[in-house]
């Protein structure tokens, strides 16, 4: 159940924030969809992948069709858990005028996270079904692909002075 709390906490706190923004002059823009970037739209697609991905992920286990290691369930967690310092740099980086001294720390945080993922791939999940590496695939690539939208939106578009 852990795990299945720990998916759902970037959706919270990105939706959160984006309630907080709504009445703030500088995201004006929110309450036009049609002048939201392009950025914007990618990281609803993809972070809706990943998180189709994860909770389909989540059942598979919970049927028991695959027994998670607590060696396993450790690095998946401390996988997750980098999501949250991120997840504060990124932020820092979009209310920023200039987010691009965000970066170093931004990338940093993400090769730490990457590094996770690989060992939690490469030691744990070498005998997946087809089907659970596709769960993965989704989960891992959805989040990064919302990652890179946003990070495209901060540092080279200029985030929310744009």
């Amino acid at each position: 159940m852990k795990s299945l709390i720990l998916l759902f906490i970037p959706v919270i706190a990105i939706g959160s924030c984006l309630i907080w923004a709504w009445y703030q002059p500088i995201f004006s823009w929110l309450h036009h969809p049609s002048q939201y970037p392009w950025e914007f739209w990618l990281a609803i697609v993809a972070a809706g992948i990943a998180l189709t991905g994860g909770i389909a992920d989540w059942r598979y286990h919970r049927q028991g069709k695959r027994k998670i290691t607590p060696l396993e369930r450790r690095y998946e967690a401390m996988a997750l858990a980098g999501g949250v310092p991120l997840f504060l740099i990124m932020s820092g980086a979009t209310l920023s005028p200039k987010p691009n001294q965000f970066i170093i720390p931004a990338i940093v945080t993400v090769l730490y996270m990457t590094v996770l993922i690989c060992y939690d791939e490469f030691i744990f999940h070498r005998g997946c079904k087809p089907i659970e590496t596709l769960m993965h695939r989704m989960l891992v690539f959805g989040n990064g692909l919302a990652w890179l939208a946003w990070a495209h939106w901060c540092f080279v578009r200029g985030g929310a002075y744009v």
